[in-house]
Protein backbone atom coordinates (compact mmCIF):
# COMPACT_ATOMS: atom_id res chain seq x y z
CA UNK A 1 0.00 0.00 0.00
CA UNK A 2 1.48 3.37 -0.98
CA UNK A 3 0.76 5.73 1.87
CA UNK A 4 2.47 8.74 0.28
CA UNK A 5 -0.99 10.10 -1.59
CA UNK A 6 -3.14 9.65 1.91
CA UNK A 7 -0.44 11.80 3.70
CA UNK A 8 -0.29 14.67 0.86
CA UNK A 9 -4.36 14.83 1.24
CA UNK A 10 -4.26 15.14 4.39
CA UNK A 11 -1.25 17.68 4.57
CA UNK A 12 -4.12 19.91 2.97
CA UNK A 13 -6.79 19.43 5.71
CA UNK A 14 -4.41 19.60 9.04
CA UNK A 15 -0.88 20.92 10.71
CA UNK A 16 0.50 17.64 11.82
CA UNK A 17 0.37 14.49 9.95
CA UNK A 18 2.32 11.14 12.08
CA UNK A 19 3.16 8.19 10.24
CA UNK A 20 3.01 5.93 13.29
CA UNK A 21 6.67 4.76 14.09
CA UNK A 22 8.47 6.67 11.52
CA UNK A 23 8.11 10.43 12.35
CA UNK A 24 5.52 13.32 11.57
CA UNK A 25 4.98 16.17 8.76
CA UNK A 26 4.33 19.44 10.06
CA UNK A 27 3.22 22.24 8.42
CA UNK A 28 3.38 26.37 9.18
CA UNK A 29 1.73 28.61 7.10
CA UNK A 30 4.32 31.48 5.35
CA UNK A 31 3.04 34.72 4.33
CA UNK A 32 3.40 36.01 0.40
CA UNK A 33 7.20 37.17 0.24
CA UNK A 34 8.65 40.37 -2.36
CA UNK A 35 12.27 38.93 -3.94
CA UNK A 36 13.23 42.97 -4.57
CA UNK A 37 16.36 41.73 -6.15
CA UNK A 38 14.19 39.68 -8.89
CA UNK A 39 11.28 41.59 -8.71
CA UNK A 40 8.98 38.21 -7.67
CA UNK A 41 6.26 37.98 -5.88
CA UNK A 42 5.54 34.38 -4.03
CA UNK A 43 1.87 33.97 -2.63
CA UNK A 44 1.42 32.71 0.63
CA UNK A 45 2.29 28.76 1.38
CA UNK A 46 2.58 25.82 3.64
CA UNK A 47 5.72 25.24 4.56
CA UNK A 48 6.73 21.41 5.86
CA UNK A 49 8.89 20.38 8.29
CA UNK A 50 9.53 17.05 9.91
CA UNK A 51 9.96 15.67 13.09
CA UNK A 52 11.27 12.02 13.75
CA UNK A 53 10.84 12.32 17.47
CA UNK A 54 6.44 12.33 16.40
CA UNK A 55 5.66 8.30 16.07
CA UNK A 56 2.99 7.52 18.16
CA UNK A 57 -0.62 6.83 16.05
CA UNK A 58 -2.93 9.00 16.77
CA UNK A 59 -5.03 7.20 13.98
CA UNK A 60 -5.41 10.44 12.21
CA UNK A 61 -4.10 8.59 8.91
CA UNK A 62 -4.94 5.10 9.88
CA UNK A 63 -8.36 6.40 9.85
CA UNK A 64 -8.00 7.69 6.64
CA UNK A 65 -6.86 5.25 4.51
CA UNK A 66 -9.56 3.19 6.25
CA UNK A 67 -12.30 5.29 5.09
CA UNK A 68 -10.64 5.25 1.79
CA UNK A 69 -10.05 1.75 1.02
CA UNK A 70 -12.53 0.58 2.93
CA UNK A 71 -10.87 -1.61 5.19
CA UNK A 72 -10.42 -2.45 9.02
CA UNK A 73 -8.69 0.00 10.80
CA UNK A 74 -6.20 -3.21 11.84
CA UNK A 75 -5.56 -3.87 8.53
CA UNK A 76 -4.69 -0.23 8.04
CA UNK A 77 -2.25 -0.30 10.55
CA UNK A 78 -0.09 -3.42 9.83
CA UNK A 79 -0.26 -2.00 6.42
CA UNK A 80 1.25 1.36 7.44
CA UNK A 81 4.09 -0.80 9.88
CA UNK A 82 5.08 -2.65 6.46
CA UNK A 83 5.42 0.65 4.75
CA UNK A 84 7.71 2.21 7.35
CA UNK A 85 9.66 -0.72 7.26
CA UNK A 86 9.91 -0.21 3.59
CA UNK A 87 11.04 3.35 4.02
CA UNK A 88 13.32 2.54 6.67
CA UNK A 89 15.02 -0.34 4.78
CA UNK A 90 15.45 1.87 1.94
CA UNK A 91 17.16 4.65 4.10
CA UNK A 92 19.60 2.27 5.33
CA UNK A 93 20.64 0.99 1.88
CA UNK A 94 20.46 4.03 -0.50
CA UNK A 95 20.67 6.93 2.48
CA UNK A 96 18.21 8.75 0.41
CA UNK A 97 14.25 8.39 -0.07
CA UNK A 98 11.75 10.51 -1.62
CA UNK A 99 8.27 11.08 -0.95
CA UNK A 100 6.61 12.15 -4.05
CA UNK A 101 4.91 15.42 -3.92
CA UNK A 102 6.20 15.62 -0.24
CA UNK A 103 10.00 15.89 -0.03
CA UNK A 104 13.53 14.25 -0.03
CA UNK A 105 14.63 12.04 3.41
CA UNK A 106 18.22 11.35 3.87
CA UNK A 107 20.50 10.48 6.35
CA UNK A 108 23.40 12.41 7.57
CA UNK A 109 26.63 11.13 9.20
CA UNK A 110 25.17 10.62 12.73
CA UNK A 111 22.36 8.47 10.94
CA UNK A 112 19.65 10.81 11.60
CA UNK A 113 16.97 12.02 9.14
CA UNK A 114 17.47 15.07 7.34
CA UNK A 115 14.46 15.80 5.78
CA UNK A 116 13.97 18.61 2.32
CA UNK A 117 10.47 19.65 0.97
CA UNK A 118 9.47 19.71 -1.92
CA UNK A 119 8.22 23.61 -3.38
CA UNK A 120 6.28 22.88 -6.44
CA UNK A 121 2.66 21.66 -4.18
CA UNK A 122 1.09 24.54 -2.32
CA UNK A 123 -1.18 22.91 0.87
CA UNK A 124 -2.42 25.97 1.44
CA UNK A 125 -5.90 25.68 -0.21
CA UNK A 126 -6.55 29.47 0.38
CA UNK A 127 -4.04 29.83 -2.07
CA UNK A 128 -5.28 27.62 -4.64
CA UNK A 129 -5.02 28.68 -8.28
CA UNK A 130 -2.06 31.72 -7.33
CA UNK A 131 0.79 31.04 -8.56
CA UNK A 132 4.44 32.91 -8.19
CA UNK A 133 4.78 35.88 -10.94
CA UNK A 134 7.92 38.45 -11.93
CA UNK A 135 6.84 41.79 -12.51
CA UNK A 136 8.58 43.84 -15.23
CA UNK A 137 11.16 46.72 -14.03
CA UNK A 138 9.30 50.44 -13.95
CA UNK A 139 11.67 52.29 -15.39
CA UNK A 140 11.53 55.78 -13.95
CA UNK A 141 14.70 57.64 -15.23
CA UNK A 142 14.15 58.12 -18.78
CA UNK A 143 10.47 59.58 -17.72
CA UNK A 144 12.22 61.72 -15.53
CA UNK A 145 14.45 63.08 -17.97
CA UNK A 146 11.89 63.85 -20.89
CA UNK A 147 10.78 66.09 -18.11
CA UNK A 148 13.14 68.21 -17.53
CA UNK A 149 14.36 68.80 -21.10
CA UNK A 150 10.33 69.93 -21.67
CA UNK A 151 10.78 72.00 -18.26
CA UNK A 152 13.90 73.67 -20.23
CA UNK A 153 11.88 74.46 -23.71
CA UNK A 154 9.36 75.82 -21.91
CA UNK A 155 8.58 79.91 -22.56
CA UNK A 156 6.95 82.04 -19.92
CA UNK A 157 5.06 85.42 -20.80
CA UNK A 158 3.96 87.87 -17.94
CA UNK A 159 1.38 90.29 -18.64
CA UNK A 160 1.42 92.93 -16.09
CA UNK A 161 -1.99 94.21 -16.78
CA UNK A 162 -3.33 90.84 -15.97
CA UNK A 163 -1.96 90.72 -12.50
CA UNK A 164 -3.26 94.21 -11.50
CA UNK A 165 -6.66 93.27 -12.28
CA UNK A 166 -6.12 90.04 -9.63
CA UNK A 167 -4.50 92.00 -7.38
CA UNK A 168 -7.63 94.42 -7.50
CA UNK A 169 -9.84 91.75 -6.69
CA UNK A 170 -7.82 90.15 -4.23
CA UNK A 171 -8.47 93.17 -2.39
CA UNK A 172 -12.19 93.08 -2.82
CA UNK A 173 -12.61 89.92 -1.44
CA UNK A 174 -10.10 90.51 1.17
CA UNK A 175 -12.77 93.62 2.50
CA UNK A 176 -15.76 91.21 1.54
CA UNK A 177 -14.30 88.06 4.17
CA UNK A 178 -13.61 91.06 7.02
CA UNK A 179 -16.88 92.61 7.02
CA UNK A 180 -17.98 89.18 6.91
CA UNK A 181 -15.74 88.25 9.90
CA UNK A 182 -17.64 91.71 11.92
CA UNK A 183 -20.74 90.55 11.46
CA UNK A 184 -20.29 87.15 12.79
CA UNK A 185 -18.88 88.45 15.75
CA UNK A 186 -21.16 90.45 17.07
CA UNK A 187 -24.51 88.77 15.59
CA UNK A 188 -23.44 85.14 16.32
CA UNK A 189 -23.19 85.69 20.60
CA UNK A 190 -26.78 87.53 20.65
CA UNK A 191 -28.08 84.77 18.39
CA UNK A 192 -27.22 82.03 21.22
CA UNK A 193 -28.23 84.24 23.55
CA UNK A 194 -31.60 83.80 22.33
CA UNK A 195 -31.58 80.79 21.40
CA UNK A 196 -30.74 79.70 25.23
CA UNK A 197 -33.50 82.07 26.10
CA UNK A 198 -36.20 79.76 24.55
CA UNK A 199 -34.82 76.38 25.27
CA UNK A 200 -35.09 77.71 29.07
CA UNK A 201 -38.78 78.22 28.48
CA UNK A 202 -39.26 75.34 27.08
CA UNK A 203 -38.01 73.56 29.87
CA UNK A 204 -39.66 74.89 32.39
CA UNK A 205 -43.09 74.28 30.67
CA UNK A 206 -42.32 70.48 29.89
CA UNK A 207 -41.07 69.97 33.82
CA UNK A 208 -44.47 71.23 35.34
CA UNK A 209 -46.29 69.29 32.69
CA UNK A 210 -44.13 65.71 33.70
CA UNK A 211 -44.94 66.57 37.27
CA UNK A 212 -48.72 67.37 37.26
CA UNK A 213 -48.59 63.77 35.61
CA UNK A 214 -46.66 62.20 38.33
CA UNK A 215 -49.06 63.81 40.63
CA UNK A 216 -51.96 62.48 39.24
CA UNK A 217 -50.53 58.77 38.44
CA UNK A 218 -51.57 55.99 39.80
CA UNK A 219 -50.27 52.18 39.59
CA UNK A 220 -52.25 48.99 40.41
CA UNK A 221 -50.67 45.71 40.40
CA UNK A 222 -52.61 42.71 39.79
CA UNK A 223 -50.09 40.03 40.13
CA UNK A 224 -47.26 39.49 41.59
CA UNK A 225 -43.92 39.64 38.45
CA UNK A 226 -43.38 36.30 37.56
CA UNK A 227 -39.86 34.79 38.46
CA UNK A 228 -37.36 34.71 36.06
CA UNK A 229 -35.90 30.54 35.43
CA UNK A 230 -31.87 31.14 34.70
CA UNK A 231 -30.87 28.09 32.31
CA UNK A 232 -27.35 26.58 33.38
CA UNK A 233 -25.48 24.69 31.30
CA UNK A 234 -24.37 21.07 32.91
CA UNK A 235 -21.50 19.57 32.94
CA UNK A 236 -22.62 16.75 30.94
CA UNK A 237 -23.63 19.42 28.23
CA UNK A 238 -20.04 20.63 27.76
CA UNK A 239 -18.73 18.99 24.47
CA UNK A 240 -15.76 16.71 25.09
CA UNK A 241 -14.90 16.02 21.06
CA UNK A 242 -11.26 14.33 22.18
CA UNK A 243 -11.12 10.58 23.41
CA UNK A 244 -8.47 8.42 24.23
CA UNK A 245 -8.84 5.09 22.48
CA UNK A 246 -8.51 2.22 24.55
CA UNK A 247 -9.30 -0.56 21.58
CA UNK A 248 -11.59 -1.10 18.61
CA UNK A 249 -14.08 -4.71 19.04
CA UNK A 250 -15.78 -6.85 16.35
CA UNK A 251 -18.10 -8.27 19.23
CA UNK A 252 -19.53 -6.28 21.95
CA UNK A 253 -19.24 -8.63 24.44
CA UNK A 254 -15.63 -8.00 24.07
CA UNK A 255 -15.74 -4.20 24.18
CA UNK A 256 -18.07 -4.55 27.19
CA UNK A 257 -15.09 -6.69 29.27
CA UNK A 258 -12.74 -4.19 28.36
CA UNK A 259 -15.01 -1.54 29.52
CA UNK A 260 -15.62 -3.16 32.99
CA UNK A 261 -11.85 -3.64 33.45
CA UNK A 262 -10.85 -0.21 33.10
CA UNK A 263 -13.70 0.94 35.10
CA UNK A 264 -12.57 -1.43 38.06
CA UNK A 265 -8.30 0.56 37.47
CA UNK A 266 -10.25 3.98 38.26
CA UNK A 267 -11.03 5.03 34.76
CA UNK A 268 -13.67 7.25 33.62
CA UNK A 269 -14.38 4.35 30.66
CA UNK A 270 -17.12 4.35 28.43
CA UNK A 271 -18.36 3.22 25.26
CA UNK A 272 -19.31 5.35 22.18
CA UNK A 273 -21.53 4.55 18.66
CA UNK A 274 -20.37 1.63 17.10
CA UNK A 275 -18.46 3.22 13.46
CA UNK A 276 -19.23 2.88 9.81
CA UNK A 277 -17.24 -0.49 9.60
CA UNK A 278 -19.68 -1.90 12.83
CA UNK A 279 -16.80 -2.04 15.48
CA UNK A 280 -17.34 -1.51 18.70
CA UNK A 281 -14.92 1.51 20.71
CA UNK A 282 -13.97 1.57 24.21
CA UNK A 283 -12.34 5.03 25.29
CA UNK A 284 -10.20 5.57 28.86
CA UNK A 285 -12.10 9.00 28.71
CA UNK A 286 -12.88 11.78 27.07
CA UNK A 287 -11.91 15.62 27.32
CA UNK A 288 -12.63 19.17 26.42
CA UNK A 289 -9.22 20.30 24.92
CA UNK A 290 -6.53 18.61 23.06
CA UNK A 291 -4.09 19.37 25.78
CA UNK A 292 -5.94 17.64 28.60
CA UNK A 293 -6.48 14.76 26.27
CA UNK A 294 -2.57 14.63 25.22
CA UNK A 295 -1.40 14.70 28.89
CA UNK A 296 -3.62 12.00 29.88
CA UNK A 297 -2.92 10.04 27.24
CA UNK A 298 0.73 10.15 28.13
CA UNK A 299 0.16 8.75 31.53
CA UNK A 300 -1.92 6.09 30.11
CA UNK A 301 1.22 5.36 27.67
CA UNK A 302 3.55 4.56 30.68
CA UNK A 303 1.31 3.22 33.31
CA UNK A 304 -1.20 1.47 31.39
CA UNK A 305 -1.07 1.13 27.63
CA UNK A 306 1.64 2.26 25.28
CA UNK A 307 -0.76 1.83 22.54
CA UNK A 308 -3.78 4.44 23.42
CA UNK A 309 -4.17 7.22 21.21
CA UNK A 310 -6.16 10.22 20.63
CA UNK A 311 -9.55 9.92 18.39
CA UNK A 312 -10.55 13.77 17.53
CA UNK A 313 -14.47 13.65 17.14
CA UNK A 314 -15.99 16.57 14.72
CA UNK A 315 -18.40 18.87 16.39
Amino acid sequence: MKIELYIAQLLYRYQCVTVPGFGAFLTEIQSAKLNESSNSFSPPKKMIAFNANLKNNDGLLANHIALAEKTSYEYTVSAIEYEVFTWKKALEENELFSIKNIGDLRLNADKNIVFTPYDQTNYLTSSFGLAPFVSPLVKREIFEKEVAAIEEKAIFTLVPEETKSANSYLKYAAIFVLGLGIAGSVGYPMYQNQIASETMLVKTAVQKQVQNKIQEATFFIESPVPAVTLAVKSTAEIKMPYHIMAGVYREEKNANKTLRILSRLGYDAKRIAPNKNGYFPVLYGSYATFAEAEKAKKEINEKHNPEAWILIQSL
